[in-house]
């Protein structure tokens, strides 16, 4: 039976058809079995493994295909015109009309659409602010896949600490009274630290007509602030948002400079198996690249190019996100993470707010777009999580 190598070509037509077919042929073999009323042959049990893992195979890229499908920029339905003329803007096309206007400097009347004038210069649409937060998500999956909270003020998170002992089952005799063992009820507290982004756009770039410039500060300010946050939620700052620095799960290399194999097993094995389900790997470019020369004990190297992966390599069979906010393999550091990242809780006590500065970068040609936001991370629940920390010198 040929095996499924170049499924990144196909249609989801032919996907679905193929997902269908290897189906049917299961169920043939099954019944098969059934109707003689035997046991599967090993050529059998072979054929029906290799099946289930190209359905598999076949199902990821169908997700992948209708995830990227979902994320195409739909246009948004126009209402028609009372007297049959032309239809009505939307208020997303009002708002990115005004947008644009307003930063390329062009005059015109109050209307629908205009943007808030303020002090410190224009604040953006909300229709627009919402496309610079769906960038922050898109572009830093650390973010994404974080526990969220979004609340003001102060949030206590209550948790189970069984670290000094939990709750102890044993066998007992009728009328002996049981021994009373139990963990603590605390709690992670998380606060909110006001963080902004800025981004300046060149003035001869605004000036182009044939540039989309709705689009560029989408784009650059979503990247500005998507790096900014998944450098707290990784590495964290000294009395600010601590993110994973507090992680203690750790596995600790041998060396100082390099990784082994059986070190990134015990990482992985570090996490318990009803954790494992959403975990990935998180490292560096270049730690990434230093990890494909491993190979196991079969021979076989543990990194692979997996098109079906959400990021296009697996290590011992979970996805590898790689982040230049990680440090690079180096005495000390803590160079990858592993494990479910709703272990990690992300709270947001303000949204995130935009405005356009026209006239403070006037001397210097550009135009300031300005984000502020307050958020604060901690780790909510370390057994989902793991790191992996390079010895010292």
């Amino acid at each position: 039976m040929p095996k499924i190598y170049h499924i990144r070509s196909m249609s989801l037509k032919n996907l679905v058809e193929l997902k269908n077919d290897k189906i049917d042929q299961a169920e043939k073999i099954l019944a098969d079995a059934e109707v003689n009323k035997r046991e599967l042959t090993p050529d059998e049990a072979a054929e029906l493994a290799e099946i289930r893992d190209d359905v598999k195979r076949i199902k990821e890229a169908l997700k992948i295909g209708d995830e990227l499908d979902d994320s195409k920029d739909k246009k948004p339905k126009q209402e028609p015109a009372p007297d049959g003329g032309e239809p009505k803007p939307t208020q997303e096309q009002q708002d990115t009309r005004a947008f644009e206007n307003f930063i390329r400097g062009r005059v015109i009347h109050e209307r629908a659409g205009e943007l808030t004038k303020t002090d410190n210069g224009a604040v953006i649409p909300t229709t627009i602010a919402q496309q610079i937060i769906k960038k922050v998500y898109d572009v830093s999956p650390i973010l994404d896949k974080s526990q969220k909270y979004n609340v003001k003020g102060k949030l206590q998170i209550p948790y189970y600490d069984t670290t000094s002992g939990g709750i102890n089952v044993a066998y007992a005799e009728e009328f002996t009274p049981l021994t009373s063992s139990n963990g603590k009820f605390t709690n992670i507290e998380l606060d909110g630290f006001l963080a902004g982004a800025l981004s300046k756009i060149s003035n001869s770039l605004i000036n182009n007509s044939q540039f989309d410039i709705v689009s560029f500060v989408v784009n650059q300010m979503g990247e500005d602030i998507a790096r900014f946050i998944e450098h707290e939620l990784l590495i964290g700052t000294s009395g600010k948002v601590e993110g994973l620095s507090t992680l203690t799960n750790s596995v600790t290399t041998a060396a100082g400079t390099a990784i082994t194999s059986d070190e990134v097993v015990k990482l992985k094995d570090s996490i318990k198996d009803t954790f494992q389900n959403n975990a990935l790997w998180i490292m560096s470019p270049a730690t990434r690249t230093a990890l494909r020369l491993l190979k196991g004990t079969d021979g076989h190297y543990l990194l692979n190019d997996d098109i079906s992966s959400p990021f296009g390599t697996v290590l011992l069979g979970k996805p590898v996100y790689v982040s230049d906010n990680m440090p690079d393999v180096a005495a000390g550091k803590a160079v990858i993470y592993y494990g479910d990242m709703t272990g990690l809780a992300t709270k947001f006590s303000e949204n995130i707010t935009t405005q356009v500065l026209r006239e403070k970068y006037a001397d210097e040609h550009a135009t300031g777009v300005i984000s502020w936001f307050e958020f604060d991370s901690k780790v909510q629940d370390a057994q989902k999580l793991a790191k992996l920390v390079m010895a010292g010198v």
